[in-house]
């Protein structure tokens, strides 16, 4: 029977780990000032220049990446804090591209809820550190008073500002300790409880997304589809087909001459006999871009290797995936797809004089390929074309595509796809 692990809604409760909650909330109380000091200024002082000199608008961006950096180390800290499987925070980014895409970019960042989330939770943990730190303090002051008779004093001054007489000051020592630490191990069960309450998703929310990537899964399976079917057509219309439409026509030239020119039948014969020939060798690198046979009965490295060998340009190929373990076949037929058409288009586009392919099983069991080429750059998007193929084989099986690919030069695409998948 297979288990799966449980999401972060449906995990049991964290378990409370008081110590090391302590410690976080100590450190967070020193560094939290820093923290905070740091995004109110760039958010202050971004807003007063912002009409001025504009150089405030700078400041305003440094501001967003800053909040989301606290996002990010709020959600990794609770994460590894309590054991949360929890998914970093990822910048979200636009589709669009250019200066614009990234001002949209920055918009849309703006508006994450789940790293708002984070930075309140580490707001409110920063001002829970503080007061863990001064409750720290209280535990050495009453621990100085238990001891305070040994030094001839006549009174004492308790941890909550009470004076006391040397005799009672054992017992107002104790008394103060035991309440400052009592305190700070409320103030960690209060710590873990709001964390699980702000940072880790509702059942609600984490059902939301589920549907939101299995609809963009469906949609991305149906544009694959489509885009394979019209590769598909266009290869067959423009290759195979015109080749054997030649081949049909030469062989009947061949018939109309076989008794009157029996030498030139036999040459137009033997063009239509090497027509056919190209056209079976079309036929099957057709059927290879349909299905490799050699990515199941070798597996990734051999079918990339094959690939390698057929390219027009010089490829690097670094693969390094562990032996012995289970095949990832899906996520293996997306990732071979997605290095041939990304070799493809840089042999018909990009006048690039090398490609590098780098693979790697990276932590969570997530296949992950960068495919990179010295060619000119430029590289888009396009409806139907090759890139978008990718791009919707990819989300089909639940993976990430990040192409970059600036005018002028080098063009690198990234693909990550679960083994889930």
């Amino acid at each position: 029977m297979t288990t799966h692990p449980a999401s972060p809604a449906q995990a049991p409760a964290p378990p409370l780990r008081l110590f090391p909650t302590v410690l976080h909330l100590a450190g967070l109380g020193v560094i939290g000032a820093v923290i905070l000091t740091v995004l109110s200024t760039l958010l202050g002082v971004g807003l007063g220049l912002a009409l001025v000199f504009g150089v405030g608008l700078i400041l305003l961006v440094g501001f967003i990446y800053g909040l989301f950096a606290t996002g990010w180390f709020e959600i990794a800290r609770a994460s590894g804090l309590y054991h949360l499987d929890l998914e970093p925070l990822r910048w979200r980014g636009s589709p669009r591209k250019g200066f614009g895409g990234w001002l949209h970019s920055l918009w849309r960042q703006l508006g994450d809820g789940r790293m708002w989330r984070a930075v309140a939770n580490l707001v409110i943990a920063c001002f829970m550190g503080a007061l863990v730190l001064q409750l720290l303090v209280m535990v050495i002051r009453s621990v100085a008073i238990v001891f305070a008779p040994l030094t001839g004093v006549d009174s004492v001054i308790g941890p909550f500002g009470v004076p006391a007489a040397a005799s009672w000051a054992p017992v107002v020592g104790i008394l103060g300790a035991v309440l400052a630490i009592a305190a700070i191990l409320g103030l960690a069960v209060l710590h873990r409880t709001l964390t699980r309450a702000i940072v880790v998703p509702s059942r609600e929310a984490e059902l939301t997304e589920q549907v939101r990537a299995t609809s963009a899964q469906r949609e991305g399976a149906v544009r694959a589809a489509d885009v394979e079917r019209s590769r598909i057509e266009r290869d067959l219309h423009d290759g195979v087909q015109p080749r054997l439409v030649s081949v049909g026509m030469t062989l009947g030239l061949a018939q109309q001459k076989i008794d009157t020119d029996p030498d030139a039948a036999k040459e137009l014969i033997g063009e239509a006999h090497t027509s056919t020939k190209a056209a079976i060798t079309e036929l099957r690198q057709l059927a290879r871009g349909i299905h490799a046979s050699v990515l199941d009965d070798r597996g990734l490295d051999a079918a990339l290797s094959a690939l390698a060998g057929r390219s027009h340009i010089p490829v690097q190929l670094d693969v390094r995936l562990p032996e012995g373990g289970v095949r990832c076949r899906d996520a293996e037929a997306a990732v071979y797809f997605s290095i041939a058409e990304s070799l493809t288009n840089a042999a018909k586009h990009s006048r690039a004089s090398e490609c590098r392919v780098i693979v790697r099983m990276r932590e969570g069991d997530v296949l992950w390929v960068r495919v990179e080429d010295n060619g000119l750059g430029g590289a888009q998007i396009q409806p139907g074309g090759g890139l978008d193929g990718i791009s919707n084989r990819v989300l089909a099986a639940g993976g990430t595509f990040r192409l970059d690919s600036p005018q002028g030069g080098p063009t690198s695409l990234e693909v990550s796809v679960p083994c889930a998948s």
